[in-house]
C-alpha cells in the first residue's frame, strides 16, 4: 500500500491475478492504492502483512488515509486486475482467484460504503495500474492493447 497527498503518481505492475485498488477523496487530493493478493486473511494466518489482504487491507487503508486528512464518505474507489491467468483442469474456485479477489473487494468496499466508479477487471490478462492522485484519474497498460483511461 502506498498513498500520497495533492500531487503524485502510484503504480502497481503485473497485476494477475491480484487487484489493484485506488482510492481516492478528490477534497482532500489524498490517494492510495492497495495491491490485493488475496481475498481474506484468514484466523489463523501468521502474516503480518494485512495490506496483501482484501478485506483488512482496504480497511487499513482508509485509516491512514484518514489520518492525512481524508473522509471516508468522500472516497471513491477505481479497480483493476482479477485477471484467471491458469486455466486449471477440473475447475473449482482454486484456479480463479482473480474473480474471488474481485468478489472480495467489491464486497469490502461495499461494506464500507465506498461506490466504485470505474473498473477494468478479469478476463485473462495482466495490467499495469497508475493512479494519478493530483486528478483522480487511473491508467491501465496492457501489453498488446490499448491504454484504458479510467
Amino acid at each position: 500500500m502506498k498513498f500520497t497527498r495533492m500531487e503524485g503518481r502510484l503504480i502497481t505492475y503485473a497485476l494477475g491475478s491480484c487487484v489493484g485498488v485506488c482510492l481516492y477523496d478528490p477534497i482532500a487530493k489524498v490517494g492510495a492504492m492497495v495491491h490485493v493478493m488475496l481475498p481474506q486473511k484468514l484466523e489463523n494466518s501468521v502474516d503480518s502483512n494485512v495490506f496483501k489482504f482484501a478485506d483488512t487491507g482496504i480497511r487499513a487503508t482508509i485509516r491512514k488515509m484518514e489520518v492525512f486528512g481524508a473522509v471516508k464518505r468522500r472516497l471513491i474507489a477505481k479497480i483493476a486486475g482479477g485477471a484467471k491467468m491458469f486455466d486449471i483442469p477440473g475447475g473449482g474456485s482454486l484456479g480463479n482467484i482473480g474473480q474471488r479477489n474481485i468478489e472480495s473487494v467489491r464486497q469490502t468496499l461495499k461494506a464500507e460504503g465506498i461506490p466504485i466508479v470505474a473498473e477494468d477487471v478479469g478476463s485473462n490478462y495482466a495490467r499495469t495500474l497508475v493512479f494519478d492522485c493530483t486528478n483522480g484519474q487511473g491508467n491501465i497498460r496492457s501489453f498488446g492493447r490499448k491504454e484504458v483511461i479510467f
